[in-house]
């Protein structure tokens, strides 16, 4: 149902069913990234993305994820899932890692058109990054699935006709 007449508003699909789905799961502060993973995987399923439909590829930090994620995007996903957690420490590290990763996924999906949720956490403590961990791989899940209905509700949008 669309808020004004006579104006096309395209609806939120959150039905997983038939989407290809690839994770890219960074292994440093391993133990928040799988609990980001596991609430990911949990919840592509749950919308109904079939298990043969979802690939994971882990690398070892979140500066590895856009390099992953571009290949995967060249290679006929609708979607992709970006997981890592970058813990503030005690040097300027932090900001380069944590304002890198965050540009170039964003690059990746601009330049690729295939939409990525991006669950790279970047938290002060380890203790915060665990109380966001399940909710955003569910999150990210949920974001993956809807923007690539999305994207397809515009690839077969009238207008391309």
């Amino acid at each position: 149902m669309s808020r004004f007449d006579n104006v096309f508003e395209y609806d939120s699909n959150l039905d997983g069913a038939g989407l290809r789905v690839g994770v890219v799961m960074a292994r440093f502060n391993r133990p928040l990234c799988e609990g980001l993973l596991s609430a990911c995987i949990h919840e592509l399923k749950r919308l109904g993305v079939a298990d043969g439909d979802i690939r994971i590829a882990t690398v070892p930090g979140a500066l590895e994820i856009p390099l992953a994620l571009q290949s995967m995007a060249r290679n006929g996903f609708d979607a992709l899932v970006a997981l890592g957690a970058v813990i503030r420490g005690e040097t300027y590290h932090f900001e380069v890692v944590a304002n890198d990763a965050c540009r170039a996924i964003m690059e990746v999906q601009l330049d690729t058109g295939i939409p990525i949720a991006n669950g790279v956490l970047t938290c002060e403590t380890d203790e915060q990054a665990a109380v966001r961990m399940q909710p955003k791989g569910s999150e990210c899940a949920q974001a993956a699935v809807e923007m690539a209905n999305l994207q397809k509700a515009f690839a077969h949008d009238r207008f391309r006709q």
